[in-house]
């Protein structure tokens, strides 16, 4: 299993908007509002890097409201 931290701007006003909708993504154990250069954080899951991907790019990045995200895979060092 493959966890990550997914870091969002969004648009002006749009941040809860986004982390609500965002929470019904499966994949998504987490979506929260937050301040600083970030909007929102999201803790994601899936199988492979591959399938964590595949989250963002086709489920995460389409939400409407989002202007950049970065993501960050954990590792277990």
């Amino acid at each position: 299993m493959v966890h990550a931290y997914i870091l969002i701007q969004t648009e002006v006003g749009k941040a809860a908007q986004v982390a609500s909708t965002i929470s019904g993504i499966s994949g998504v154990t987490k979506a929260e509002d937050v301040t600083g250069p970030y909007d929102v954080i999201v803790r994601a899951e899936a199988d492979t890097v591959d399938d964590l991907g595949r989250l963002v790019v086709a489920r995460v990045q389409s939400v409407d409201g989002i202007t950049r995200t970065l993501t960050c895979p954990v590792v277990n060092i």
